[in-house]
């Protein structure tokens, strides 16, 4: 499980992610709707 924050309306969400691999990996913010790549937008592990 990784908290991930959106660039941006800065608000920050979980995502758990069904494979290891996270490369071109994108999520829709649940606040704003805007699209952003998961990898570059993690905050911390939980």
């Amino acid at each position: 499980m990784l908290l991930l924050k959106c660039p941006k309306c800065g608000q920050k969400m979980k995502y758990n992610s069904a494979t290891p691999i996270l490369t071109k990996k994108r999520k829709r913010c649940v606040y704003c709707g805007r699209f952003f790549k998961v990898t570059e937008n993690i905050v911390k592990k939980v």
